[in-house]
């Protein structure tokens, strides 16, 4: 499948926000947000307003890269909440948290989105006690996740676990740290996402 391959603190810059998309690194001052924070390009810091349509794709292409899916899958996720019960906004936001590769960062288990996505394509971590290497597959209440016996003893494993131990875990989930696994409580509810997205801009995008 097409992915982006190229540097991702471009992205951050593009989008005016830190994504979150090289784990320790954003936090430490190498970040490109601490020292450049500005678009990327020779125009970069002298960018004109923007416009409302503007506005609108540009928090459109800022969720899509917090969650690192591309274009289509997204819209695929959009008609998804189109067609549930309850706000379109959230629903989405909620659909794009039960991707595998974003619980498996959730969880502690990835330094990041992109470290989370990898690992489930590499087969590392089972659902229900099945194997699943689709990072798109979306998780439902009750699905349990577990690293699988080809991982657990890994130095890399034991040291994000580590490293990620005071993370805290958002309330849709629950953790046990001590078997490496973790269970899905409940879908996402808005208060539990902790990025700053104004999903009623994207709905707003696709609804012209």
């Amino acid at each position: 499948m097409a992915r982006y391959t190229g540097p991702v603190c471009r992205m951050c810059r593009r989008e005016g926000t830190k994504l979150f998309l090289k784990g320790d690194r954003c936090f430490s001052e190498h970040c490109a947000m601490n020292r450049r924070a500005y678009a990327p390009g020779q125009h970069g810091q002298g960018r004109k307003k923007l416009s409302e349509y503007g506005v609108q794709l540009r928090e459109k292409q800022k969720a899509r890269r917090y969650y690192g899916v591309l274009e289509s899958q997204f819209s695929h996720y959009f008609d998804l909440a189109e067609q549930r019960q309850g706000v379109t906004g959230e629903n989405l936001l909620a659909i794009l948290e039960s991707r595998l590769d974003n619980v498996v960062y959730r969880l502690g288990f990835a330094m990041s989105r992109a470290e989370a996505r990898q690992a489930v394509r590499h087969g590392h971590f089972s659902v229900n006690g099945k194997k699943v290497n689709i990072p798109s597959y979306l998780v439902k209440p009750g699905d349990v996740i577990a690293v699988r016996e080809n991982f657990r003893d890994t130095e890399k494993l034991k040291g994000t676990v580590e490293a990620n131990g005071s993370r805290p875990i958002p309330k849709w989930l629950e953790l046990n740290r001590e078997a490496l696994e973790g269970k899905v409580v409940s879908l996402a509810a808005r208060d539990d996402i902790d990025l700053d997205i104004q999903e009623t801009l994207i709905v707003e995008l696709y609804s012209k």
